[in-house]
């Protein structure tokens, strides 16, 4: 992969995330900002999937989970260090994603979609039922993440730590997008006997958009676990699958500021909802079918269009 170039947008994102915090003036805003952040991750990680490499999952909700549940688990009940745990859990979702790939990525159209959905299913149900392990329907608390004796405490470090690593994230993501591997996503996106008339091993760059997109996915799930202190099986359910897939679909596919965008956008929306949570799922779902009638491409790519036609 090539050398990370500077790139103007990269320097305003990072100008953006260093500014922000000294427009939020109390810790519910500061809280959402991290909340936006952690979502921002997994939404990029998704995006390598179904933006760059065109393949739909509604079922990605499940390596959230794992990234969450593994360093819950592994904290919790086995005593392990909080980084390590968390190392391991994307490890883990790593390893999950290689192995559930090979076969659900021969699938294409509805029998991929539906393959991704059963697999959310499954790790939902192991949650809900492994009760010694995971505290089941009821969920298990998380204790701090801690580096070097040090816990990472207060809104302004979580903050802190959430904008390095969604800037980490974009940075890796746009340099993807640049690369031969990038390319080469973007090809069998396109067309993949194209695709593999040109010499691309489709199979192969599939798979590693999978694992790809599990790792970026997972990290976020366990930074959540750590942030939010208590999880449930919720995470892996099919409405936070949905959410994920929003998020990308509404920025705009393949585009990396895009899948942040829609994240941001889906993580203020209960927020304007205020008393209607339980048209929520009702929303997400006008949402995304509005932006696949409207603005097909989504909200980024379209407004990059309209601005070299003004230019």
């Amino acid at each position: 992969m090539k050398t990370l170039p500077l790139r103007p947008s990269l320097c305003a994102l990072a100008l953006a995330l260093a500014l922000l915090p000294l427009a939020l003036g109390n810790n519910f805003l500061m809280d959402l900002a991290v909340r936006i952040c952690l979502a921002g991750i997994a939404a990029v990680g998704l995006n390598l999937l179904m933006g760059f490499a065109g393949q739909v999952s509604i079922g990605h909700a499940a390596f959230v989970a794992i990234g969450a549940y593994g360093a819950g688990i592994l904290t919790a009940r086995l005593g392990w260090p909080p980084l390590a745990a968390m190392a391991a859990a994307v490890l883990g979702a790593a390893a999950v994603a290689y192995v559930v790939a090979k076969p659900i990525l021969r699938l294409r159209g509805h029998s991929l979609t539906m393959a991704t959905l059963g697999l959310g299913i499954i790790v939902n149900m192991v949650l809900v039922n492994e009760v010694d392990w995971t505290g089941g329907p009821d969920g298990m608390p998380v204790g701090p993440l801690e580096a070097m004796g040090h816990a990472v405490e207060g809104m302004g470090m979580w903050y802190g730590l959430a904008a390095v690593l969604l800037f980490g994230a974009v940075a890796l993501s746009l340099n993807l997008y640049d690369s031969p591997a990038g390319r080469a996503l973007r090809g069998l996106h396109g067309s993949e006997i194209a695709a593999r008339v040109a010499g691309v091993d489709v199979a192969g760059y599939k798979v590693r958009a999978f694992v790809a997109s599990a790792v970026f996915t997972s990290l976020a799930g366990s930074l959540t676990a750590h942030y939010l202190g208590f999880i449930t099986p919720s995470l892996a359910g099919f409405t936070y699958s949905v959410e994920l897939a929003t998020m990308v679909v509404l920025g705009g596919m393949a585009s990396t500021f895009g899948a942040v965008l829609g994240a941001a956008l889906l993580t203020l929306l209960p927020q304007l909802l205020g008393g209607l949570h339980e048209y929520e799922m009702m929303c997400f779902g006008l949402i995304l079918m509005l932006t696949m009638i409207f603005l097909p491409k989504g909200l980024v790519p379209t407004l990059q269009h309209y601005l070299r036609r003004r230019a």
